[in-house]
């Protein structure tokens, strides 16, 4: 029997589950038969909605956890009878992780610290998978830009090939810190413990379930208050530029990295679209304005902490380890997520017209 077949036999545990990753994720399990177990705290937004529209899909075979990644006990429990974990519990927002710092180290640190904790005294052999971030490389101010109308450029060498896992760790901001810290955490206890664990370093993910808001989901955020005719904010020029990765690309590369654990367990892999797949804020207005016919409203701020100017993935560690690849452009992939929130803000709309 093969590693694959013999680890998909257990249960997945995601965390964070009813987010927008974790819902898509979960889709994705369920629909291939897979036992999956949702542990969430549905503190977020959107995540009751999210984890509503799971449970009509699939019913019973759902095993839903309401719970805090900051209760040890729970999470000993939850890791139990499962063969691979998916972590994306976390606080989210770098804006949020300044106004409350404790808060944010106490689920992204020492929430993730509980996780690996409980499946060392496991002794499963249970996978990890943790989703870090970008801004563990912090705001990049070394790295020299120039600048078009709609958005800055580095030298060509780095615009052709993104930034790869070799860049220096520099944490900028609580939020950074958090996420950096647990990081470290999940490769040394691969390193030190033996654990098959491996890291995401995620660049910007977009697609269907994603409430976005403005200080996280920005995609969405940003097609959410076209749709509804709304102010769009924009911190700094808007030609800041990232790389875009469609969620379903994302939960191929989850599968992927389960299918080559433990063979990559102890590394950490740069993830986003890669060079064939960037915007910046501005060509994102002009996207949105061509789908929706009218220019959005814009109002312009001032920069914020630790915002990168320029950040675009290098995905060729994971590419070579794996064999992934992103297949959804950024032209089609807003063009997804713009139609799915239609079809959300009309339903919503008929179901509140229908209450009145």
């Amino acid at each position: 029997m093969s590693r694959q077949s013999s680890r998909s036999d257990h249960r997945v545990l995601i965390t964070g589950g009813a987010g927008f990753i974790g819902t898509n994720l979960a889709d994705r399990l369920l629909s291939l038969g897979r036992g999956v177990r949702v542990y969430d705290s549905l503190v977020r937004r959107g995540t009751e909605r999210n984890l509503q529209w799971l449970k009509a899909r699939y019913g019973n075979r759902l095993d839903v956890v309401c719970a805090d990644i900051r209760d040890a006990a729970a999470v000993r429990q939850a890791v139990t009878d499962v063969g691979i974990v998916f972590h994306f519990a976390a606080q989210v927002a770098v804006t949020t992780s300044l106004e409350a710092p404790r808060d944010d180290f106490s689920v992204n640190a020492a929430g993730t610290l509980n996780l690996l904790e409980a499946l060392r005294d496991a002794g499963s052999g249970a996978g990890l998978i943790f989703t870090s971030t970008n801004k563990v490389y912090g705001a990049l101010d070394d790295v020299v830009l120039s600048a078009s109308d709609t958005r800055y450029m580095p030298a060509a060498e780095l615009a052709r090939s993104g930034i790869d896992e070799r860049r220096p760790l520099s944490f900028h901001s609580p939020y950074g810190c958090s996420k950096g810290a647990a990081d470290q955490y999940v490769l040394d206890y691969a390193r030190s413990f033996g654990l098959p664990n491996a890291v995401f370093r995620m660049s910007c993910i977009y697609g269907p379930h994603q409430h976005g808001t403005e200080d996280q989901g920005w995609v969405a955020h940003f097609l959410i208050r076209a749709i509804e005719g709304r102010m769009i904010s924009i911190y700094g020029d808007g030609g800041q530029v990232r790389d875009l990765l469609y969620v379903d690309d994302l939960v191929a590369a989850l599968l992927r990295a389960e299918e080559c654990l433990p063979e990559i367990a102890g590394e950490a892999f740069n993830i986003g679209g890669g060079v064939c797949n960037t915007t910046s804020l501005n060509e994102l207005l002009d996207r949105i304005g061509d789908l929706r016919g009218a220019t959005p409203h814009t109002a312009y701020g001032e920069w914020r902490v630790g915002d990168q100017r320029w950040y675009v993935s290098d995905n060729g560690k994971f590419a070579r380890m794996t064999g992934w690849k992103p297949d959804v452009t950024v032209a089609d992939g807003i063009a997804r997520l713009h139609d799915w929130l239609v079809d959300r803000h009309r339903s919503a709309s008929t179901l509140q017209a229908a209450a009145e």
